[in-house]
């Protein structure tokens, strides 16, 4: 099992997501091959208060998945303080991932790992390399990055300044992507992204004051978005329009074969070698394991 948590997390917090993880597994009878950190933390970028923002993906066993009624294709916990903690079905994040859903990416490659299976990890990765379209992976962020800016300082006025960072990413990811043709991944952790995608010294120097800033203090204050922030935010998201084809690509069949032949493994590998099993729901005859009310999408 893979673990890699950092020093300065709390480890009481650590704890309760341990819990969260493991409760989740037993009651909704799913394995957990991947729980990862997304988020501020992930990312590189934290405040003092920022929010737990653990991500996982979980498999249910075959029987479920022939069920009459589908079982939903995502588990939440309650959100409580600073935990946020959810996770997708395999095949969800199978499907979102050939659309080019660079979310799944990220959270493969998340530096903070809570619980993972490395066959699991190192099989979904070499998938990822294999079939991730990078002009979908662009449209991802450019949808992403435009809808931030247009919800948050499209209209010049003042906001949290915290939130510019929502399209700042993505901008980056995006001005990295036409940099590294070969490449269909940005890296996540931000600085090594800023300094990978080499923007303007003057824009450069004000994120880091910037990231400093909401590191030491728990709100960074409201404010009218950067000039030159943003006009770098629009001038990629602009480069990103011209560059990557915007017109729909279709799903190749040799894709989706190698998809589904991922998912067939996944689902047959024994559940209780996984690093969040599922455990003692096999045997389980009727209820929940098939599909009741409780558990499946309408």
């Amino acid at each position: 099992m893979l673990r890699k948590i950092p020093a300065e997390m709390d480890k009481t917090t650590v704890a309760s997501i341990d819990a969260r993880l493991f409760a989740v597994a037993s009651e909704n009878c799913v394995s957990i091959p991947l729980a990862i950190e997304s988020g501020s933390r992930a990312w590189g970028f934290p405040s003092p208060d920022s929010d737990y923002d653990c991500r996982f993906i979980f498999v249910r066993s075959e029987r479920d998945y022939l069920a009459l009624y589908p079982h939903r294709n995502v588990i939440e916990t309650p959100l409580e303080g600073v935990f946020d903690v959810n996770g997708w079905d395999l095949a969800k994040a199978l499907k979102l991932l050939l659309k080019g859903n660079a979310v799944v990416v990220e959270w493969l490659t998340s530096p903070i790992i809570y619980a993972a299976d490395e066959w699991f990890r190192s099989e979904f990765t070499a998938l990822a390399q294999r079939r991730l379209d990078r002009n979908l992976v662009a449209k991802h962020y450019l949808h992403l990055g435009e809808r931030q800016r247009h919800a948050y300082f499209q209209d010049g006025k003042s906001f949290r300044l915290k939130k510019l960072f929502y399209a700042l990413r993505p901008a980056a990811a995006l001005r990295w992507l036409r940099q590294h043709p070969e490449h269909a991944v940005a890296p996540m952790h931000f600085q090594t992204l800023m300094a990978e995608c080499d923007p303007p010294s003057a824009v450069a120097a004000l994120i880091e004051k910037l990231i400093i800033q909401k590191a030491e203090t728990r709100e960074l204050g409201e404010g009218q978005l950067p000039p030159q922030i943003a006009a770098f935010i629009d001038g990629e998201f602009g480069a990103a329009t011209q560059h990557f084809p915007q017109k729909p690509v279709p799903l190749s069949a040799e894709a989706i074969a190698d998809a589904q032949a991922f998912f067939c493994e996944a689902l047959r590998a024994d559940p209780r070698s996984c690093c969040v099993p599922r455990i003692g729901c096999d045997s389980v005859v009727g209820g929940d394991s098939f599909g009741s009310a409780a558990n499946v999408e309408a």
